[in-house]
């Protein structure tokens, strides 16, 4: 019996204190430095509400965005069965 998976589309909004593109850029480039990760990963998780699988690979650019207005969208392929691990 063959699971087929279907990829999830994640939105990330903006608000008028946060603008998800530029917070969403700024914390991959602050995920290059391994000390910072956890504080970065928790911040994008719990602010969309993503799970911790996705903002990983969003973060290491596992996986990849579009804007489209003031919102960061991505699809992710990976973690369409299940809420995955981090590694």
């Amino acid at each position: 019996m063959e699971i087929e998976m279907q990829a999830k589309t994640y939105r990330l909004g903006s608000s008028e204190m946060v603008y998800a593109p530029g917070v969403i850029a700024w914390a991959i480039n602050g995920y290059a430095f391994e000390n910072d990760r956890k504080v970065l990963l928790s911040l994008v998780s719990e602010t969309w509400g993503l799970p911790e699988a996705t903002a990983h690979r969003l973060l290491s650019r596992e996986i990849t965005y579009t804007i489209e207005d003031q919102a960061v969208v991505l699809i992710d392929s990976a973690n369409a069965a299940g809420s995955g691990s981090v590694h």
